[in-house]
């Protein structure tokens, strides 16, 4: 089973969670904030929708569409991570997420 619980709007915090057979075995938390003017939701989720395989905690390390460009940094493994993504209106950043997480059990 997979959930992600979200609060807030501008200012956000959540945490994904996946439970297999009853038991949690993996969790990610995540908090970040909108900058500027400019930030599109739907640029964002069409940047995580682009998430590679081998990193699958947000989105791809770099992915542009139109004006805007997305951009993730992780260190460590699936195990043990922690990360940060921005997104880029042209040469303003707009938007900042901070997360990390790993195996549970």
């Amino acid at each position: 089973m997979y959930h992600d619980t979200y609060v807030g709007g501008e200012k956000f915090a959540g945490e994904e969670a996946i439970w297999k057979d009853g038991v949690t075995v993996y969790a990610m938390n995540y908090m970040g904030r909108v900058l500027g003017d400019g930030f599109s939701g739907n640029f964002l989720k069409e940047a995580l929708r682009a998430a590679d395989k081998n990193m699958p905690y947000r989105g791809p390390e770099i992915f542009q569409s139109g004006e805007y460009t997305y951009r993730c940094k992780v260190t460590g493994d699936f195990t043990w991570f922690q990360g940060y993504e921005e997104i880029y209106l042209n040469d303003t950043k707009v938007y900042e997420c901070v997360f990390h997480g790993g195996i549970v059990n």
